[in-house]
């Protein structure tokens, strides 16, 4: 299979075709090669239109997702963003070519190491990876100048809004454990909170202590 033609239809027909249009978020998408964020068994469907299974009950987001999410965040280059649910590392690996620190956090320890693995022999040196309850956010490294959460939460965490800089945006899904809404915080230079609803989506539940139990 020719990833890089399917990589650059993927952006031509998902990404572009549904209105994303921020130049330097196009460039990421068609510069990291997906294919190598999922296992070599899955690597044809890699550009495919659909969320993929990573193992440990969780999946890679469809493309158009990783990009809608990562357009609202309005990165410019100098940002530190956190991200919350590493996953596969490559939401990450788009966001360290955008923005200049991430910081990502993975409560399942295989999956954070299998994604560092990756985002190194990529040479995307600018992301560090804690493996711990995502939900209380990385307090030594904020204030952010963006986050965004990869998971289903039952409400917005107090502690990402505590940890995001006046002026930063907050990007995360909200609602049930089975369906949530796409939700955009900007926090003015006040600390005043403004509240955006973009579209319905489903998410694997964002569990720990500011999230969902374990158990529910």
């Amino acid at each position: 299979m020719n990833f890089d033609v399917a990589r650059k239809r993927m952006v031509e027909s998902q990404i572009i075709a549904r209105g994303v249009t921020e130049r330097r978020l196009i460039e990421a998408m068609l510069k990291i090669p997906r294919h190598l964020f999922v296992e070599e068994a899955l690597s044809a469907q890699a550009y495919s239109d659909t969320p993929l299974p990573i193992g440990e009950k969780q999946t890679i987001s469809q493309p158009y997702i990783v990009a809608l999410m990562t357009e609202l965040l309005e990165l410019g280059g100098t940002e530190k963003v956190l991200e919350i649910g590493t996953g596969s590392g490559y939401q990450a690996a788009i966001l360290a070519v955008l923005a200049d620190r991430v910081y990502t956090i993975e409560r399942i320890r295989p999956l954070a190491l299998r994604a560092r693995k990756v985002l190194d022999s990529l040479g995307l040196l600018n992301v560090n990876i804690r493996i711990s309850d995502g939900t209380v956010g990385w307090e030594e490294e904020a204030p952010f100048d963006a986050i965004m959460v990869t998971a289903g939460a039952p409400d917005v965490p107090q502690k990402f809004v505590d940890q995001l800089k006046p002026g930063g945006r907050l990007v995360l899904p909200v609602g049930s454990q089975f369906e949530q809404v796409l939700v955009k915080i900007t926090k003015a230079a006040d600390g005043t909170l403004s509240r955006k609803e973009i579209t319905g989506c489903r998410f694997v539940k964002l569990l720990g202590a500011h999230g969902w139990n374990v158990e529910d």
